[in-house]
């Protein structure tokens, strides 16, 4: 994954304003957000629901006035309802929820995720957002998170985290969740530049062409980060968020996505060039592709060879308009639960014409 700055950087200086760029796997939303604020056109697409919902909210944000107003209803309309529904459904939860949230908070919780239309309205999207970026983090670091103590971005499994709470004796915070929302929406919305909206859609990278025919070749710059080898299985990693968005109370694997982790370097290669065959149809002539990669089990030299294997199968006139870069990973999250881990320890960045 990249921060702001890298997309920045690659899109002012790769396209112009008004071209399309594009990002198959876009996350958190990085890529589209950027492009729309430098004034190019935006679009992308990610298989995990969890990723479509931010990345969509980025890409078609409310107005603050509206989501003002809808946090007002549902607060109200949770206040009013029926609480004997939530404490039941909290009651009925396993284990791992009711030591993971506060009493209270676990009830609005399952309040807006029974209410919230997220599919389909904008402002319940962008709420929805902000939820799952809040639902659960660094509780001894913050008070912006709703959970006990857990990871930022990834959500241990249950009967780890609960072993790893009776141990240290940590028990959630009571939280605020409606005004915490209205917090987050006023820093979120307030004084943000004008950019048109974006368009992101559920979809796996290999059918892009597909699923954007408006945009067969149109698009001038690909800036995206796929799944890295070997290093992350989002759906495990993602399995609360995914609870929040209708899915189980418990992590699955092979339900969101059957490529969410390749441990073998073939089928992830094999996987990367099916991603670029749907990719292609929406490349204009001259189109760029900026890719940021990281593996864990290949060498510096290895992921470039497969890598530009990958892109000369789809593109046989692919050239590298500049030299691989590498970037060492310094801090990373295993090592805040899992002392001693390896993990992926770098990064390389490609661009390429295609």
């Amino acid at each position: 994954m990249f921060p702001e700055g890298f997309v920045r950087e690659h899109v002012e200086r790769l396209c112009r304003p008004g071209d399309w760029v594009f990002d198959p796997f876009c996350g958190r939303g990085t890529t589209v957000l950027e492009s729309l604020l430098l004034g190019r056109n935006a679009a992308g697409s990610d298989v995990n629901p969890v990723a479509y919902c931010v990345s969509r909210a980025k890409a078609q944000r409310p107005g603050l006035t509206s989501l003002r107003a809808r946090l007002d209803r549902l607060e109200e309309g949770c206040v009013s309802g029926r609480p004997n529904r939530w404490e039941n459904e909290r009651v009925a939860l396993p284990p791992f929820f009711r030591r993971a949230f506060y009493s209270t908070t676990l009830r609005e919780l399952l309040y807006l995720r029974a209410t919230l239309d997220w599919q389909s309205d904008k402002t319940d999207r962008f709420i929805t957002a902000l939820i799952l970026g809040s639902l659960h983090g660094e509780m001894d670091r913050s008070n912006a998170y709703f959970s006990n103590q857990m990871r930022r971005t990834i959500c241990l499994k249950p009967d780890y985290s609960l072993r790893y709470w009776r141990k240290h004796r940590l028990f959630p915070k009571k939280r605020d969740v409606f005004g915490m929302l209205r917090e987050k929406a006023e820093y979120r919305l307030t004084d943000i530049p004008d950019c048109p909206s974006g368009d992101v859609r559920l979809a796996d990278a290999r059918t892009v062409s597909g699923r954007f025919r408006k945009l067969r070749g149109r698009v001038s710059l690909v800036v995206t980060s796929p799944p890295y080898l070997n290093v992350t299985r989002y759906e495990e990693d993602q399995w609360l968020r995914l609870w929040f968005l209708g899915g189980e109370s418990r992590p699955t694997y092979g339900k969101v996505s059957r490529d969410d982790r390749h441990e073998s370097p073939n089928l992830y290669w094999r996987f990367l060039t099916e991603c670029w065959t749907g990719l292609a149809p929406l490349l204009a002539d001259g189109a760029k592709v900026v890719v940021r990669l990281g593996a864990i089990g290949l060498s510096q030299d290895q992921m470039t060879a497969g890598l530009s294997t990958t892109f000369k199968t789809v593109f046989p006139s692919l050239r590298m308009l500049e030299r691989p870069a590498r970037s060492d990973i310094v801090r990373r999250q295993a090592q805040s639960f899992l002392p001693g881990s390896k993990g992926c320890l770098f990064e390389m960045d490609y661009i390429l014409a295609v």
